[in-house]
């Protein structure tokens, strides 16, 4: 990674769809070498993906957290597990302080919401949760591309 790669990086950070002769114009290489730089990333790993950036409110949807606390010692594959058995978590963080994981949901609405925490406390392995529903949400990526 040198210099070159961390600036194609920042514009796919902003426009995930940007052109490739966009981005080779702006870090200063024609297209071929830019496009083998941006194909190594992806076969590297640096790049595991492209998503789009969906506005949940117009979408009819609705995004959480849920912290949680497990029973006993925590293990991060269990976490994970947890997460990998509910389809509507779309993110699952270990952290540190006095619970054990932060977990991103996406559901329809306060009733999907509930549905998806009483799922979460089914496990066996939750000792307590917390709901965080998302109102608003910035992000650095979505705020340089100009999205609100």
């Amino acid at each position: 990674m040198d210099a070159i790669d961390r600036h194609i990086l920042n514009i796919l950070r902003k426009d995930g769809r940007a052109p490739v002769s966009e981005i080779a114009r702006a870090v200063g290489l024609s297209a071929a070498p830019c496009a083998r730089r941006i194909e190594r990333m992806e076969r590297a790993g640096v790049i595991r993906g492209y998503t789009a950036v969906i506005e949940d409110s117009r979408a009819g949807m609705l995004q959480a957290f849920i912290e949680i606390r497990l029973l006993g010692a925590t293990d991060s594959d269990e976490i994970e597990g947890i997460a990998e058995s509910i389809p509507e978590i779309e993110e699952s963080h270990s952290i540190a302080g006095t619970s054990d994981a932060l977990l991103k949901l996406r559901v329809r609405d306060v009733k999907h919401l509930q549905q998806v925490i009483n799922a979460v406390r089914r496990t066996g392995k939750v000792e307590g949760t917390k709901t965080f529903i998302i109102m608003n949400t910035w992000t650095r990526a979505t705020a340089r591309a100009g999205t609100p």
